[in-house]
Parts: C-alpha cells; sequence; structure tokens
C-alpha cells in the first residue's frame, strides 16, 4: 500500500506541475511560485497530503536538480556571451555580493545586533535561488543582453557568496583559525573546479559521437549523477562542479553546437518535484519568529539588492533600465542560503538558532515574491529594449 501511495503521489504532483505551467500562462504567475504555494498547500503546514517517505526524497531530489541547473548555467558561459557580457557579468556580481554583505551587515549592526552575527546573516543574503531564476529566465521566453547577464551572475554569485561567508566565519567562529577556514573554503569551491574539469574534459571529447552531433540521454544524465555523486563523495560543492564541466563541455566540444540539449528534456520533471517538495518542506512557523530584526533583514537584502545593482551596473556601463531592474530580478533566495546557514549554526552554535530561523523566514518571503519580481523585471527591460 506504502509503494501504491508513492506512485499515485507522484503522478498526482507531475500532473499538478502540468497545471501550474498551464496556470503561469494565463495568471502571467511563474510556475516556480505557484509550484513552491502547491506545495506548501499540501504539505506538513497545510493539508499535510504528500507522503513522508516522498518528503524523505528531497535532499536528493534538490541535489540532482540544482546539479542540472548548474551545467545549464555553466553551459551559457561561452566564449562568446563572456566576450559580450563577461565585464557586466563580474561587476555586476562582485558588486551586488559585496553590497549585500555590507548593507545587511552594516543596518543589523546599526540597531545593535551583535556584529560578528550581523556579518554572519550579511554574508548568507548574498545567496540566490539559481532553480528558480533560471526557470523564470526560460519561462519568460526572452532573449537579451539583461537574460544572458543575469545568467551568467546566478552562475557565479554564489561562488562569491561562498568565499565571503568562509572568511566571514574565520574571522568570527571561536573554534577555527583562520587557516583552517581558508583551506576548507579553497578545498569546497577549487576542488569542485578541478572535478568539473576532470569530467568536462572527456565529456566535451566523447559525448555526440553515437548520434553525431546530438548527445544521447543517457550521456546527460549519466554525467549530471556522476558529477553529483563524485561532488559529494570527494565533499567540494556540486554546484561549481556542475556549473564548471558545462563550461568546459559547451567551450571544447566542437563537433555539436549545443552541449547536452537532452537535459532541457529531462529536467522539468526533475523541478516539478524539486519545487513542490522545497514548499512542502518551508516552515511557515519560522515567519512567527521574525522581529523587528527579521523584517529589517528583509528590507536591507532588497535595498542591498537594489543599490548593488545601480553600482555594478554603472561600472559595467549598463544601460538606466537594466541598472534599475538587476536588483529586484536577483532576489529569489533558497538552498544554497540554508545550506550556509546550517554551517554557521554549526560553527556558532549560541547563534544557531537566530540563523536557521532568519534564514527559512527569509527564504519563504523569497521564494513566493522573488520570481514574480524576476519575471516582471525581465519583461520590464525587454520592452523598453524593444
Amino acid at each position: 500500500m506504502e509503494i501504491a501511495e508513492l506512485l499515485m503521489a507522484l503522478g498526482v504532483l507531475f500532473l499538478a506541475g502540468l497545471a501550474a505551467d498551464q496556470a503561469g500562462r494565463f495568471t502571467r504567475l511563474p510556475r516556480v511560485t505557484m509550484l513552491l504555494l502547491l506545495g506548501l498547500v499540501a504539505g506538513q503546514a497545510g493539508l499535510d497530503l504528500i507522503p513522508g517517505d516522498l518528503i524523505a526524497w528531497f535532499e536528493i531530489l534538490s541535489i540532482v536538480a540544482l546539479t542540472m541547473v548548474a551545467f545549464l548555467l555553466g553551459g551559457t558561459l561561452t566564449r562568446e556571451t563572456l566576450a559580450r557580457h563577461g565585464r557586466a557579468i563580474l561587476m555586476l556580481s562582485v558588486a551586488i555580493a559585496g553590497g549585500t554583505a555590507l548593507v545587511v551587515a552594516g543596518g543589523l549592526t546599526a540597531i545593535g545586533v551583535d556584529w560578528r552575527l550581523a556579518l554572519v546573516l550579511g554574508a548568507i543574503a548574498t545567496a540566490t535561488d539559481p532553480a528558480a531564476m533560471t526557470d523564470v529566465i526560460r519561462q519568460a521566453g526572452v532573449k537579451i543582453g539583461f537574460t544572458e547577464t543575469l545568467k551568467g551572475i546566478v552562475a557565479i554569485d554564489d561562488v562569491w557568496g561562498l568565499i565571503l561567508f568562509s572568511l566571514v566565519l574565520s574571522l568570527v567562529s571561536q573554534s577555527s583559525g583562520l587557516g583552517e577556514m581558508l583551506a576548507g573554503a579553497a578545498h569546497d569551491i577549487l576542488g569542485g573546479v578541478a572535478l568539473g574539469v576532470a569530467l568536462g574534459l572527456p565529456a566535451a571529447l566523447l559525448t555526440g559521437r553515437l548520434t553525431p552531433g546530438e548527445p544521447q540521454q543517457a550521456e546527460a544524465i549519466g554525467i549530471v549523477f556522476l558529477t553529483a555523486g563524485l561532488a559529494l563523495w570527494l565533499e567540494v560543492s556540486f554546484l561549481i562542479a556542475g556549473m564548471t564541466a558545462g563550461a568546459v563541455v559547451v567551450n571544447f566540444a566542437q563537433h555539436h553546437e549545443r552541449a547536452f540539449h537532452e537535459i532541457e528534456h529531462v529536467q522539468w520533471p526533475f523541478m516539478i518535484l524539486f519545487f513542490l517538495l522545497a514548499g512542502a518542506t518551508l516552515e511557515v512557523e519560522a515567519l512567527k519568529a521574525l522581529g523587528w530584526a527579521g523584517v529589517l533583514y528583509l528590507g536591507l537584502r532588497m535595498l542591498a539588492r537594489v543599490l548593488g545593482s545601480f553600482a555594478g551596473g554603472w561600472l559595467a556601463g549598463a544601460s538606466a533600465a537594466e541598472r534599475r531592474w538587476y536588483g529586484p530580478a536577483l532576489l529569489p533566495q533558497a538552498g544554497v542560503a540554508v545550506g550556509i546557514a546550517l554551517v554557521a549554526g554549526e560553527a556558532l552554535p549560541d547563534w544557531s538558532g537566530t540563523i536557521m530561523a532568519l534564514t527559512i523566514a527569509s527564504t519563504v518571503v523569497f521564494e513566493i515574491v522573488g520570481p514574480p519580481l524576476t519575471l516582471l523585471a525581465i519583461r520590464r527591460v525587454a520592452r523598453q529594449d524593444g
């Protein structure tokens, strides 16, 4: 009976994803937001309709789905894209990540939050949600310089966030020295890059040979699962490994035009389950833990994204319309932030409850309001460019 319930639940969830996709076309709301809300209603915080065994799969599904997203984002970092938008991607990603950390940490410190806790929360606030961002960009169906730059920013901004977080944690942690923390960050980031290169180079050479010019579905899924598994085994970042592998394949596979096109065909079923289960596991009770400091945290992150996008856009020579909308477009926040918060909670047990409550609560808010703002930003810039 448990297997029957599990299979029926999977069937209903896939059909719900299809319904959310169609409803998004009529309501102009991102399907990501609709899936999250549907998961929230059907999950433990709502009607509790989703079997616990299925929710237990969330960690595995999230790793696979996010590795696919990272691989596809890496695939957007072609030589041509970097030549056209490389300066904008670098300037904007650094300005937005750095600006977010400074504004959030500074604002929280100003109202009396311990400066060490404020620095940690500022570093956590830099994380985004590459899965939601990528899906909204695809749903918008708009291919302009703004969306190409957004993809590039999302591909690397979590790298800056991880580096910044490691430096901050080394500064405020009482249990680890600077050298140990920097070594851990280097292992996580550089190890992910090395793994991505090690898998990406043979994949670039060998894929697309059985059917000339078109990598097969088994090849695509195989490299994604292998990347995720090896990254977990080696304890390096699977996001960075996937992104690096995708970038290597797209730039070195000369015998086919689009690297791992088949990933796009199989990605959506994984994403349906990912977003629905993400909604089902969101802890709405965490919203009750938001005091004035929590409300300020949300406002500061929004303000920081806008200010950072203006500064980075100005340095990159972006248009006024693009500078105005990069910040709102980069509000979604999800799994990476929660993962960083877990690490921070383990290193700083006295503040673990505060860190997790604020991070989970902000994730609930930004996962619901973020994707619609991303879609709005894309459409506004596209309209002004058109």
